[in-house]
C-alpha cells in the first residue's frame, strides 16, 4: 500500500512516502497561513504519489494524553479528511522530532542544513513506525 505521512508543524508539513514496508523522507512544504491552501497541496501530492492513505501525527503527551497540541492536529485532521479522495488516519507521534534531529546529527549536518530537512525526516520516522506496526499485526504466512 502506498502511504503519504505527514507531521503537520506550525510553519511546515513534513512528507514521507512508503511504497511497502519502507518510508522515505519526501518533502517539506512551508505553511501557506491557509489551511485550506495547505490541504490543497497536500492534495496535489497524495495525487502525484498516488497515495492510498495519508499518516498524520498526532503528538500526544508523554503520558498518552490529547494536549492542546494533538487537538489542534485533531481538529486539522478533521478539514483535511473532507478535502482528501483518500483515508485519513493518525499515528502517535511522540519523539518522532527528537529520532529524527538524532539521526540527523548522527549524519553530521549542521544546524541550518538540519533545519531545512528535519519534518520530512520526521515524517518519514512516522511512517515507518506506522509500517512496523502493521507488519507486526500480519498473522505471519506458513509454508504449505
Amino acid at each position: 500500500m502506498r502511504a503519504l505521512a505527514l507531521d503537520l508543524g506550525s510553519k511546515r508539513i513534513g512528507l514521507a512516502l512508503s511504497a511497502g514496508t519502507l518510508a522515505t523522507p519526501y518533502e517539506v512544504l512551508p505553511r501557506s497561513g491557509s489551511r485550506a491552501q495547505d490541504h490543497r497541496r497536500i492534495a496535489d501530492h497524495v495525487a502525484e504519489t498516488e497515495a492510498e492513505l495519508v499518516v498524520v501525527g498526532l503528538p500526544l503527551s508523554l503520558d498518552g494524553t490529547t494536549g492542546p497540541a494533538a487537538q489542534r492536529v485533531l481538529d486539522e485532521v478533521d478539514e483535511l479528511a473532507r478535502a482528501l479522495d483518500v483515508p485519513v488516519e493518525t499515528w502517535d507521534e511522540r519523539l518522532s522530532t527528537v529520532t529524527a534531529e538524532r539521526s540527523l546529527l548522527d549524519q553530521r549536518l549542521r544546524a541550518p542544513a538540519r533545519r531545512k530537512v528535519v519534518d520530512q525526516v520526521a515524517a518519514a520516522v512516522i511512517l515507518q513506525s506506522w509500517l512496523d506496526a502493521r507488519l507486526a499485526a500480519t498473522p505471519a504466512q506458513e509454508d504449505p
